[in-house]
């Protein structure tokens, strides 16, 4: 592994506690990501040196805010950010990753297939177009589309019954506010913003979670 995809002492003590046993996963993965994942345009090349920080450890934090067994949806996958970090964290989940470019399904299923991951599945397409065959108890995103738009696009994955794990940015809570209604429109009961790994994580993961039932 090369210098720039060594972990910290803290980022190790994280990857510990989310990853366990299967860290050498997560770092076959950021290996990946750092290669062709660079070279395939995924991701650009100035990210190599936070990998972990910013994005592996980022997204995987929020599989503790998820029950056992669930089945998860990852609208607008790209890189596996969330979706791969989840499968890796968490063998126990069933994901689906949604992602409508034809290249990024091809490089997800090239890091699938080399990491044995068998609870993954890619759905090539729009999330609107998965409606009809994927129901999820969590729908996750990052960095897909602002909240107004993203409601639209995730919730009705949910069918009526589930969370939407949106990771957001500082402006979590301003678009919730512009979203309000969009939300209460698709069924959602309970929007809040949580800050998911402040245990472990030295910048913690703002979260956009919205209730379904």
């Amino acid at each position: 592994m090369t210098e720039d995809l060594s972990l910290t002492a803290e980022e190790q003590l994280a990857a510990e506690k989310i990853f366990g046993d299967r860290l050498d996963l997560a770092m076959r993965y950021v290996e990946h990501l750092a290669t062709s994942g660079i070279e395939r345009g995924l991701l650009g090349p100035r990210e190599v040196p936070r990998l972990w920080s910013r994005h592996v450890l980022n997204c995987a934090v929020i599989e503790s805010v998820m029950e056992k067994d669930a089945e998860v949806a990852d609208v607008g996958s790209g890189a596996g950010l969330p979706g791969l970090c989840l499968a890796i964290a968490r063998p126990d989940l069933k994901l689906t990753l949604i992602e409508p470019l034809e290249r990024r399904c091809i490089w997800l299923s090239e890091v699938i297939d080399d990491l044995g991951l068998d609870n993954v599945t890619v759905m090539r397409g729009r999330a609107e177009q998965m409606v009809d065959v994927v129901n999820a108890r969590y729908v996750t995103a990052r960095a897909v589309s602002a909240l107004t738009n993203l409601a639209g696009l995730t919730m009705p994955l949910l069918h009526g019954d589930g969370e939407l794990i949106a990771i957001k940015g500082r402006s979590a809570a301003e678009e919730i506010e512009k979203a309000s209604k969009a939300i209460r429109k698709l069924g959602g009961k309970e929007t809040e913003v949580i800050v998911v790994g402040e245990d472990i994580l030295k910048e913690p993961t703002t979260v956009v979670r919205i209730k379904v039932a």
